[in-house]
């Protein structure tokens, strides 16, 4: 007897989408193939490859035979290497049994909301952001609360906000300081209120800091300082130069540690064991002077690409105080930044990242720019940018003139 087999997919798969900037990259692959010449500020990862002394770690944990598991929490050393972070450079305290080890950040924000959302249940986050978030509560068969916000509130929730959407089945708020898209950061004091408001409402606040050590300006507080019932979630992608290598960490309230440790064991067994000993080089000091110097670098394009930005008509109402991103309000332009983001690659040879990657909320009137390449690449990617507006301006005025006035 013939057994016919089920070949649906899961209807959940509905809601989870691919990166539209993904899409912008094979395309510009496919560009690049062909000759062109691609100026790349569509992908939120460091051009700076991994600081030499991470790579000779890594090397030497190879030669060494380092190539077995790890326990699922991390190596030990890391953990601690971790805790001892955050007392140096934030002056907070923490054991080093809340220091979980992860494949990435993707992998921390995975066990956080593992062991927090029942089905049903909500996740307070902005929209835009991005897109793993709401992808990642959908997976887990939770609600995602998607607040819109915008300029008026630096793309980030308030206290209030939090008040105007919460919902009896909200279980947990989700923040990003530095944020992607935006690159904007929530002040301490909103950060502290955020917080307080979330435990008096019995939920969890989980924080995405993964781009905590790329901020131009003062120091910025991490949320741990306002509590130990909160989830922090960072990453040796970013800021230390580590994306291949996958490697993160969660920093969780003790009584959800079992639990945790339960769900790593269970999905991903242990981050990579070369990655883990690789990344004990990340807080060496020599490290920390490469990194500095590669931090400034961003500054500095961040400082030219801005005010070009701006002169050539994009509406960037806040200036970006971390990351390495510039969300602009491209709505001189055009009504569909998909399209938009489409032809200018095509016709001008720039790759950018359309706002419908990030949500919903004034997406098709928002483009994300990346400078994470040199500034002679961004030089030339605004004097393109630059000649593709120019070109696009003539050819609506003309066809405005062609076009008959309407008659009564």
């Amino acid at each position: 007897m013939k057994i016919q087999r089920c070949s649906a997919i899961a209807d959940r798969m509905k809601d989870i989408h691919a990166f539209h900037v993904m899409d912008i990259l094979a395309r510009a692959r496919e560009l690049e193939s062909r000759g062109r010449a691609i100026i790349h500020m569509e992908i939120g990862e460091p051009d700076f490859s991994t600081p030499a002394p991470i790579i000779e770690a890594g090397i030497a944990a190879l030669q060494a035979g380092r190539t077995h598991y790890t326990p699922a929490l991390g190596l030990p050393a890391l953990r601690a290497a971790v805790a001892a972070y955050y007392s140096e450079h934030y002056g907070v305290e923490i054991v080093p049994e809340r220091v979980v080890i992860t494949p990435g950040s993707s992998g921390a924000l995975l066990l956080a909301l593992g062991v927090l959302l029942n089905p049903g249940e909500g996740v307070l986050m902005c929209d835009p952001g991005y897109p793993c978030n709401r992808h990642f509560v959908r997976l887990l068969e939770g609600r995602v609360d998607a607040v819109p916000v915008g300029a008026a509130t630096d793309y980030q929730l308030t206290a209030g906000l939090l008040a105007r959407y919460w919902q009896t089945e909200t279980r947990a708020v989700m923040l990003a300081s530095p944020a992607n898209p935006s690159g904007t950061i929530v002040p301490s004091e909103s950060l502290q209120a955020i917080a307080a408001a979330t435990a008096a409402h019995g939920g969890h606040l989980i924080m995405d800091e993964i781009y905590h050590g790329l901020v131009y300006g003062s120091r910025l507080p991490t949320a741990l300082e306002y509590g130990d019932d909160i989830f922090v979630i960072n990453s040796f992608s970013k800021f230390f130069n580590m994306t291949g290598w996958r490697i993160g960490w969660l920093i969780a309230p003790e009584h959800f540690l079992p639990a945790i440790d339960r769900l790593a064991q269970n999905i991903f067994l242990a981050a990579s064991t070369p990655a883990q000993y690789a990344a004990l080089q990340a807080f060496a000091p020599e490290t920390r002077r490469i990194l500095e110097q590669r931090c400034q670098a961003f500054r500095e394009r961040r400082d030219y690409l801005l005010p070009a930005l701006r002169a050539l008509g994009f509406d960037i109402a806040r200036q970006p105080a971390g990351a390495f991103y510039i969300y602009a309000n491209c709505e001189k332009f055009t009504t569909d930044s998909q399209a938009f983001a489409r032809r200018l690659l095509d016709e001008a040879g720039v790759a950018l990242t359309p706002g419908c990657d990030f949500g919903t909320h004034l997406a098709a009137t928002h483009v994300r720019f990346a400078y994470t390449t040199s500034l002679e690449n961004l030089r030339e990617g605004v004097r393109r940018l630059g000649d593709f507006l120019q070109a696009v301006s003539a050819v609506q005025k003309t066809s405005n003139r062609k076009t008959p006035s309407s008659r009564r």
